[in-house]
């Protein structure tokens, strides 16, 4: 069952870049989060992404707002990922689907294609908007800062 807004991120835990433990959910938040999943490292696509958020991090942090990428790639193919393109956010290694199943991520191009969707988290963990869209990767970006500015 895909999560919507009003509804709370469920507790997860999933490695990062450098195999480390992130745990996510209600009683992990320390500020409102942008969890963007997306299907693979180093796509044009996705490196377009993960740019665009890169080019407006700023933004996010000045609201304290923490940023995940998420993936179903190795920490390895992820620290990659991160180094060749100067990437300041760490992205979660999703090797088994975990965290893209507990929340409902759905797939595209009939279910090959990990679905591109961001989640837009407030600091109690409750989602407060989600935006889908596989071809629009740099709308990503500006949608998250659109709804960061209204959480205040």
């Amino acid at each position: 069952m895909a999560l919507k807004v009003g509804d709370t991120l469920p507790s997860v835990e999933v490695k990062d870049e450098n195999d480390a433990v992130v745990k996510l959910g209600p009683s992990h938040m320390t500020g409102p989060m942008v969890l963007y999943f997306y299907p693979k490292d180093d796509t044009p696509g996705c490196t377009k992404e993960a740019c665009s958020f890169r080019d407006s991090y700023a933004s996010f942090t000045d609201a304290g707002v923490t940023v995940y990428g998420v993936s179903g790639d190795s920490p390895k193919s992820h620290r990659k990922f991160i180094e060749k393109y100067q990437l300041p956010f760490s992205l979660l290694s999703d090797k088994g689907n975990t965290l893209r199943k507990a929340i409902g991520v759905p797939t595209n191009l009939l279910g090959l294609i990990p679905g591109r969707v961001t989640y837009i988290i407030d600091k109690h963990g409750k989602i407060v908007h989600i935006f889908n869209s596989q071809t629009q990767a740099e709308k990503h970006v500006t949608e998250a800062l659109h709804i960061i500015k209204t959480l205040g």
